[in-house]
């Protein structure tokens, strides 16, 4: 995958604002009344969002982009959804096989792991020849240059081996140093740093987080000082996964009062102006995550990244959809391993005479982990092919994230642990020893809830800005605190601003939405699609009817816009996982979405499973019990311990 971004050819961010305007998400706070500071500080990441989408051509930002226009627009983009998958290039392949055959030898000969239990260095070194690390480097500079599709299911084929391992490529190939630098970074700089990032000689990461800054990026404190012809680094960063010396980091601090994107190569060992701060910490269990100090660093000022656009914060969220779809790719691969063990563990172990394979219940977590997986897999195709073609795919990415990070939770608890039983907490199980690991994605690559809010100001922004905000600076000229459409005075004043909104809103209740041009898919995906593009267009609607509610108060009403948010997701989920497994020709896959999508359907119908589903997802679980999930074959399964004479 080679991504470069210098200029789109604009010369202003997304929605025709210029750099120095006030963002939608600033001025709706200040229309309702929240304090200076905290409007200006929302606003400064509302405005590193609108320079992030300056970056993309129009027909690819966010407003274009299939999600965005599955609700707002009258008509589903079922094209937009419906992405095929392309042929792996067969030089290719045979790198990726390289690569997992390290990592399944290391394994089988009890290597993987140091005496810290980290990933041993040896096999980091023996990746690098695969050309592992390069996965994502344009071939020019010693990379393979990986389409993102094909490099997100190759990671979840590796995490069927070991999660760690396939989030170290993530880590270092989609939020490390190698996104910024190849999509930030000059000539100068790429020929630089990119053929040691692509060989593992110089393995990175991304340092964002510090103490009091972790979602709130405008509270950064580390600095950076220009002294003749080296930057001056002081600060701190915490939770940065990955560290080791000799890493190589893209660090976000503040160059004259703004964030900024440094490439810094850690030095070799610890000394005065540079310590790792170590703690205890569960997740991520085998790998280093670690705090640095830096009390004076040198960095060359060369190694400053400058995007044509925006500052720091424009970079280190340019990366981070790459690292959420890796990330649903992980939890897909690890999904795959859950499943791989709990077969061989309900075959053996009985109770009252029968294997708990033949269990109901049993059954029913195993169609419903295969639902899991499917779903999964059918995002990570969807925004990656997204991705590929150009789109931002914040809201795709999003999505993406959200429902891999919770569904991995829920496997790992709901379905293994249970499954499992007393033995899941013993040392060498494999919930007991990474049961953090399960749910630390949950927190990462952002929060879920917080990415649901975010996912839902990305919906109503250009809805906001277009309707709403001109109704809003209308009410703050006339003193009027809240609108009241029967009070003859305010209807007056908001005449001429409202009509737009009016004339919007009584088409889109008059209309009727077109139906969606759907592909040949078999009758059950078939109506899930259908269900699905019928209940985004209804979104519009029940988005806009919170709008008018809340009105300027919208902000805080988190619960609302995370469940409305919520919705929408489930939505998007049901509608890509019926295309995606109406292209298999696998029936087990197929009925796995099916499944999937019934589930999902009654979460937003608020509906009790039927006799129906339970005979689906427990007849589709009996088939896996037996063998019938895909490529169940090629992953090693733990021993089962304490085993016990039936």
């Amino acid at each position: 995958m080679t991504t470069e971004i210098r200029d789109s050819g604009t010369d202003h961010p997304a929605d025709g604002q210029g750099a120095e305007a006030a963002s939608f998400a600033e001025t709706a706070l200040k229309l309702g009344g929240k304090s200076d500071d905290e409007a200006r500080r929302t606003g400064a990441i509302d405005k590193a969002d609108d320079q992030v989408e300056a970056l993309f051509s129009a027909q690819y930002q966010t407003v274009n982009s299939p999600a965005h226009r599955a609700v707002w627009d009258r008509k589903t983009p079922i094209d937009a959804f419906d992405i095929p998958a392309s042929p792996v290039d067969p030089a290719l392949h045979a790198k990726m096989e390289e690569a997992l055959a390290v990592v399944r030898r290391h394994k089988q000969a009890g290597t993987l792991h140091n005496h810290e239990g980290r990933i041993d260095q040896a096999v980091l070194d023996d990746l690098g020849p695969t050309g592992y690390w390069g996965l994502l480097v344009d071939p020019k500079y010693g990379g393979l240059g990986a389409p993102f599709a094909h490099f997100a299911p190759f990671l979840a084929r590796m995490a069927t081996l070991d999660g760690t391992i396939a989030g170290l490529a993530s880590i270092h190939g989609c939020i490390g140093a190698v996104d910024p630098v190849q999509a930030f970074g000059t000539a100068e700089q790429k020929q630089r740093f990119l053929p040691g990032l692509a060989d593992g000689s110089r393995l990175s990461a991304f340092a964002l987080t510090e103490p009091g800054a972790g979602s709130d990026l405008t509270a950064l404190k580390t600095t950076a000082v220009l002294d003749g012809d080296d930057y001056v680094v002081t600060g701190e960063k915490l939770f940065i996964s990955n560290i080791t010396p000799g890493r190589t980091i893209g660090l976000v601090c503040l160059v004259d009062d703004r964030p900024a994107v440094l490439i810094v190569e850690l030095p070799e060992e610890e000394n005065e102006q540079f310590q790792l701060r170590k703690y205890d910490i569960y997740a991520l269990s085998h790998l280093y995550n670690r705090g640095i100090i830096f009390n004076g660093l040198r960095v060359p000022k060369g190694n400053l990244l400058t995007p044509p656009k925006g500052d720091g914060l424009t970079i280190a969220y340019h990366g981070l959809n790459l690292g959420r779809v890796s990330l649903c790719a992980n939890a897909s691969g690890t999904m795959r391993l859950m499943m791989a063990g709990m077969i061989p563990w309900a075959h053996y172990r009985v109770t009252y005479s029968e294997p708990i394979a033949r269990r109901e219940l049993v059954r029913k977590r195993l169609g419903e982990l295969a639902g899991l997986i499917v779903g999964c897999d059918a995002l990570v195709a969807w925004c990656a092919g997204l991705l590929d073609r150009g789109y931002r795919g914040e809201m795709e990415c999003i999505v993406a994230k959200v429902f891999g990070s919770e569904a991995l939770k829920h496997a790992a608890v709901e379905l293994m642990m249970k499954t499992h039983g007393g033995r899941s907490f013993l040392a060498g199980h494999a919930f007991g020893d990474n049961v953090h690991d399960y749910l630390a994605p949950c927190i990462y690559e952002g929060e879920g809830e917080m990415l649901s809010m975010a996912l839902f100001k990305s919906l109503v922004k250009h809805h906001g800005k277009t309707y709403f905000e001109p109704v809003g600076k209308a009410l703050a000229a006339a003193g009027i605190k809240r609108a009241n459409p029967l009070n003859p005075l305010h209807a007056i004043k908001l005449a001429p601003v409202a009509m737009p909104y009016l004339k919007w809103l009584v088409g889109r209740r008059l209309m009727w939405s077109a139906a969606p041009e759907l592909p040949s898919m078999p009758g059950a995906l078939r109506g899930h699609a259908e269900y699905a593009a019928g209940g985004l267009q209804g979104m519009a609607l029940k988005i806009d009817s919170a709008m008018q509610k809340f009105q300027l108060s919208l902000a805080d009403r988190q619960c609302r816009m995370a469940s409305l948010s919520q919705d929408c997701q489930d939505l998007i989920t049901i509608l890509a996982t019926a295309l995606y497994a109406s292209r298999q020709h696998d029936e087990v896959i197929r009925g796995a979405a099916d499944v999937l999508c019934q589930r999902l359907r009654q979460r937003i119908d608020g509906a009790k499973p039927s006799n129906q589903y339970f005979r689906e997802v427990t007849t589709l679980g009996a088939a896996i019990a037996d063998g019938a999930f895909p490529g169940l074959e090629e992953i090693p399964t733990d021993e089962i311990l304490m085993r016990y004479d039936r």
